[in-house]
């Protein structure tokens, strides 16, 4: 089982892939607040993540007519398209579990979770011989090299290691508080100098 932490905000910077950034109450900027983003990918050239609590009023039927892909009947078209974030908001990302040899491109975040960006991927789901688990995004959310460290530093944001259970078992409305409470953590309760204690 792994073990749960904060990053230390003065300790040198690990990797924050396949982490939770869980906005803190005060974040006030539209694009993020009261957002939980999971970073997909955090290297010296900079972050990747996508928010995964903010549905969108588009079906996955919506986005296959965009896109004009043939869709099998099912339920999986009346699944809600996520705003993904303020970047590449015409572009689609998928969270999936599976490996990311799967797909023609694609990076794998960690064991059984990836993330796919080629069209392959929405074809399959739209015939339902895609993977099991996924979310849809358009859009994501991206940081140059230091700017979310700065950010972490203002106490923007809580870390916490991702856990798919709640990308993919839980409601979107309810991500947010379930990642804050890997923490033990209430986010109303939580002032502008409690990001790190």
């Amino acid at each position: 089982m792994s073990t749960t932490r904060q990053i230390p905000v003065n300790a040198p910077m690990q990797s924050l892939k396949d982490y939770f950034l869980l906005a803190l109450p005060h974040l006030e900027d539209p694009n993020f607040a009261g957002t939980l983003t999971y970073l997909c990918d955090h290297d010296d050239d900079g972050t990747l993540g996508v928010i995964v609590n903010r549905p969108s009023e588009m079906t996955l039927d919506g986005l296959f007519e965009q896109l004009d892909i043939e869709s099998e009947p099912g339920p999986h078209n009346e699944v809600l398209v996520y705003d993904g974030g303020p970047t590449y908001r015409d572009r689609g990302f998928i969270l999936h579990r599976g490996n990311a040899s799967d797909w023609d491109s694609s990076i794998q975040i960690a064991e059984g979770l990836a993330l796919t960006t080629s069209m392959d991927i929405l074809q399959a789901i739209a015939q339902r011989r895609g993977p099991g688990h996924y979310l849809v995004m358009l859009g994501c959310a991206g940081w140059k090299s230091g700017q979310l460290e700065d950010e972490l530093k203002q106490n923007s944001w809580l870390t916490v290691e991702g856990d798919a259970a709640i990308l993919f078992d839980r409601p979107s409305e309810q991500r947010l508080s379930a990642a804050a409470g890997i923490l033990g953590v209430d986010l109303n309760l939580m002032t502008r100098d409690a990001g790190h204690a």
